[in-house]
């Protein structure tokens, strides 16, 4: 098993576009040749855009990209620059009278962080992919994690500044690899020692809080919280797999999820997973689902502690110090 970059599989090329001082942007992953892909939503307050097709039963049976943003449901709009940028390439299904390519999204909540009238467009969806090209992105405050916090479960101002995270791995021929923009309303953990990396911040103890404190909290408290939140990411794999496989695999995926944030899939997130298979290799099912699991875990927990302090919110790396 080795480590690899999300854009060491066949195909794929990722680029993200932000505006630092706004405190949003934009991630996308495309594959111009076509990809079988799935998609699972537990959040109870997504922003997305094409997931009906990814239905097993719907007609389609690829897509050419992935746009992940910030910006809410106005940063569902980025996802027209990466069609437009398809286009031009003449990437997507032939219809005699244009090329229409097929470009899933899914936005997060990044608004009360910078300046709420910033949000990923169809001219930053379009430069995000032209960074592709080069495979120009980074983790951290980038792309669609520019904007991206944690710990918002008693509100704003006990929040921490996380980002996006990405992470890979290798098994034999197959590969698997993850990337995701980590806004989570709950706490980010390390899966592997248990260790809470970022989320719930009381500044006046100067310590964070774990799931138990806030389990003490009045419900009523939690209500009153602005939680306005969603993590959104992508798995990808050069396995060979069906609509119905990748959604399985988008489904596994979350568990990844779970590992790594308490509480996850609340009403005020809107969790999101797409799964791209390019079709290279034969793979044994749940295998995939493993390395899905893993890689996407891992993705999270790098995308807290790639995480600058930005816009007033602490970092991971700041408090631990």
């Amino acid at each position: 098993m080795k480590e690899i970059k999300i854009t060491d599989i066949k195909g794929i090329q990722v680029g993200c576009a932000q505006d630092e001082v706004g405190g949003s942007g934009c991630t996308v992953v495309l594959c111009k040749q076509g990809a079988v892909a799935g998609v699972d939503v537990r959040g109870g307050g997504p922003a997305t855009r094409e997931t009906d097709l990814l239905n097993p039963i719907n007609m389609v049976q690829q897509i050419h990209g992935v746009m992940l943003s910030g910006g809410s449901a106005f940063g569902l709009d980025a996802a027209s620059g990466a069609m437009q940028y398809l286009e031009e390439q003449t990437c997507g299904f032939d219809m005699q009278v244009a090329y229409i390519p097929i470009v899933c999204g899914a936005s997060l909540f990044d608004l009360s962080v910078g300046d709420p009238k910033c949000r990923p467009d169809r001219e930053m969806g379009y430069e995000a992919c032209k960074n592709s090209e080069q495979n120009a992105w980074e983790e951290g405050n980038y792309g669609a994690g520019t904007g991206a916090s944690v710990g918002k479960l008693l509100g704003f101002d006990k929040a921490m500044k996380s980002g996006q995270g990405a992470y890979g791995l290798q098994h034999g021929d197959l590969q698997v690899a993850s990337i995701v923009a980590v806004n989570a309303c709950g706490n980010v953990y390390d899966f592997e020692n248990g260790e809470l990396l970022a989320g719930i911040y009381d500044q006046k103890q100067g310590r964070m809080l774990a799931v138990e404190d806030m389990l003490a909290m009045q419900e009523e408290t939690w209500q009153k919280a602005n939680c306005a939140n969603t993590t959104i990411g992508c798995i990808v794999t050069n396995a060979k797999l069906s609509k119905a496989e990748c959604t399985k695999i988008a489904g596994i995926a979350h568990d990844g999820y779970a590992r790594a944030i308490r509480p996850v899939h609340m009403m005020s997130d809107g969790d999101t997973i797409f799964v791209l298979s390019t079709g290279e290799v034969e793979a044994n099912l749940d295998v995939v689902g493993v390395l899905a699991a893993d890689t996407m875990a891992m993705a999270i927990k790098r995308g807290v502690k790639k995480a600058e302090s930005a816009y007033g919110l602490p970092s991971s790396r700041e408090i631990k110090k």
